[in-house]
């Protein structure tokens, strides 16, 4: 975050979301220094207190996105029937050819909307081809910095592309389209850690709360030697590993063959899982994978929007949580969600736990939603001291507007969170006691000024970046046909709507 709010604030007369309560109670929130210090009715105000008075809103804790992608925000909408291996196909097309304030703008637009949204802290896996680089980490910091949100922001690398992850997919292209993919080919791992660890050792955002990590992408997109190398690098320097795990059934049915077993048993055996560790999507998980997962207190990053905007498949929500695994939930990134709008992926997780059978027993309820979406996803990002109004809290708190028509009638409170708010009821969001957006408006940029920036880059990489979008046109048809093939064979869980019977 950009700054704390010195001094003592007082919030009074605010309704206050609490699971335990089904209908909101009035409550004075009493913070110092950044930092709530005391609940309850008609507190006292120390000498010099500003008083918020919050009559007519309802407070929450600031959402926290488990899994997002800062490079996607300049590629907003630029697809639609893609799976998730097009979106990678798509990747120099969409993505290429940024300049250092390209990465900054692109996310400063995804902070934008998450703040705009009620989403105050975010694990962040943001891409730079070749190598990731001081200079772009360091941009990507300084836009959370400037709107004035928590990050824990991880270089996201690999050693291989997909075309020579996927088992046969390079031999199916023509030889023009092979050589022309032989640009892509990234460095060698030892390279890619020594660029992490320049990265990590001149860090300089954490005490503004915007941490570092490591992701390697996917572990069939790293040679075994290279997550190893990330696991050492991110216990040296104390920090998150994240990947994403079993995100499509191409990945898991490829992992099989690569490994002779699944994926996350394949982590669990180069000593990967930890508490430290995320699994992104965590879709193609079976139920010995879950019991890994928990015995090794790691976390899954729940981001149901993607899972199905790329025909993923659908998470085993229930499954996870009976297995005590910690859940987050996340938007993923603004090229495949296409928003970064957490009460959204908190409504699609709550719907995606029901559709997949018709006993409600089975079902995630809405609070245990509303939980993994702040408590849970501040866990995965490794915070202390987020995802709660609570005494020792940070004050990074909601508030939204009763009189909005979500809110009429105002009936179950975390209930109407996350099925029937949508961030248009968003009124104020303060981070660490200062107001990043008030009354409607952000505090900390100028959003008509960087839409007009937004803009010009647009049209400038859409020019730039023309010869790659060709590339793509003669890539789709044949991405298109053979990784579906692979995800036709059979694999021994189900997990597509159309599947049956069920697991």
């Amino acid at each position: 975050m950009a700054a704390i709010e010195p001094g003592f604030l007082l919030i009074r007369g605010a309704r206050l979301a609490d699971p335990a309560r089904r209908r909101a109670e009035a409550a004075d929130v009493l913070i110092r220094d950044g930092i709530i210090r005391e609940l309850g009715s008609g507190l006292a105000a120390p000498e010099g207190t500003r008083i918020i008075e919050a009559n007519g809103l309802l407070i929450h804790p600031g959402l926290i996105n488990a899994h997002t992608h800062g490079h996607t925000g300049l590629s907003k909408g630029q697809g639609d029937k893609w799976t998730l291996e097009l979106l990678l196909a798509a990747a120099p097309w969409i993505g290429g050819n940024r300049a250092t304030a390209d990465k900054k703008l692109s996310a400063m637009i995804c902070a934008a909307e998450m703040v705009a949204k009620g989403c105050t802290a975010a694990y962040d896996l943001y891409y730079e081809f070749p190598l990731p680089t001081r200079e772009g980490l360091d941009a990507t910091a300084e836009a959370y910095a400037e709107i004035g949100m928590r990050a824990v922001i991880a270089p996201m690398v690999a050693d291989r592309t997909m075309y020579e992850a996927i088992p046969g997919l390079m031999d199916a292209l023509p030889d023009a389209l092979q050589r022309q993919v032989e640009r892509l080919r990234l460095m060698p791992w030892q390279q890619t850690l020594s660029a992490i660890g320049d990265v990590l050792k001149h860090w300089r955002w954490s005490g503004q709360d915007i941490l570092p990590a490591i992701a390697p992408t996917i572990p069939l997109h790293c040679a075994d030697e290279f997550m190893c190398g990330c696991a050492r690098l991110a216990r040296e320097h104390g920090v998150g590993l994240h990947s994403h795990v079993g995100e499509s059934k191409v990945q898991a049915v490829a992992g099989m063959k690569r490994y002779g077993k699944t994926l996350v048993a394949h982590l669990d055996e180069l000593g990967l899982l930890g508490p430290d560790f995320t699994a992104a999507h965590a879709v193609w998980l079976d139920d010995d994978d879950l019991k890994r997962m928990a015995a090794h207190g790691a976390s899954m990053a729940h981001n149901p929007g993607s899972n199905m905007r790329l025909g993923n498949g659908m998470f085993r929500l229930r499954q996870a949580l009976d297995a005590g695994v910690n859940i987050g939930i996340g938007t993923d990134g603004a090229s495949c969600a296409d928003n970064q709008n957490m009460y959204e992926a908190m409504r699609y997780a709550s719907m995606v736990s029901k559709v997949q059978g018709p006993d409600p027993r089975l079902w995630a309820t809405s609070e245990e939603v509303y939980r993994a979406a702040t408590l849970g996803s501040a866990q995965a990002l490794g915070f202390r001291g987020l995802g709660a109004v609570a005494p020792d809290m940070k004050a990074d708190i909601v508030f939204l507007d009763l009189n909005a028509l979500n809110w009429i009638p105002h009936n179950w409170t975390t209930n109407q969170i996350v099925h029937t708010e949508d961030g248009t009821a968003v009124k104020h969001v303060m981070i660490g006691g200062r107001f990043v957006f008030r009354d409607g408006r952000h505090t900390t940029i100028d959003l008509a000024k960087l839409a007009a920036e937004v803009e010009a880059a647009r049209e400038r990489l859409e020019a730039l970046n023309a010869e790659w979008h060709g590339f793509y046109q003669r890539l789709e048809p044949v991405v298109a046909s053979f990784c579906p093939a692979i995800a036709a064979q059979p694999y021994h869980l189900r997990r597509y709507l159309c599947d049956a019977p069920r697991n």
